[in-house]
């Protein structure tokens, strides 16, 4: 799967994106404690995941040929 980094999240782990290969299809709450475990740096980082453009639940599925975007929260004026 390809995962894309933005903003704070971004800075913290210095990429864009990488991918990570998937034996099997993960629930999304899954897919974020193996990130956690790659990138402890962003363990207590707030986010919203979304997976081929839609937001998902923690209960959704993550498949090998997704991607997969860690969205921070935005402010703006």
């Amino acid at each position: 799967m390809r995962v894309l980094y933005f903003a704070e999240i971004k800075e913290i782990l210095e990429m864009n994106s990488e991918d990570i290969d998937l034996i099997e299809d993960i629930t999304v709450e899954t897919f974020k404690e193996l990130l956690f475990e790659r990138h402890p740096s962003i363990r207590d980082k707030k986010f919203q995941v979304a997976v081929n453009e839609e937001f998902v639940q923690l209960n959704d599925i993550v498949k090998q040929d997704d991607v997969v975007a860690l969205i921070p929260p935005v402010s703006g004026g």
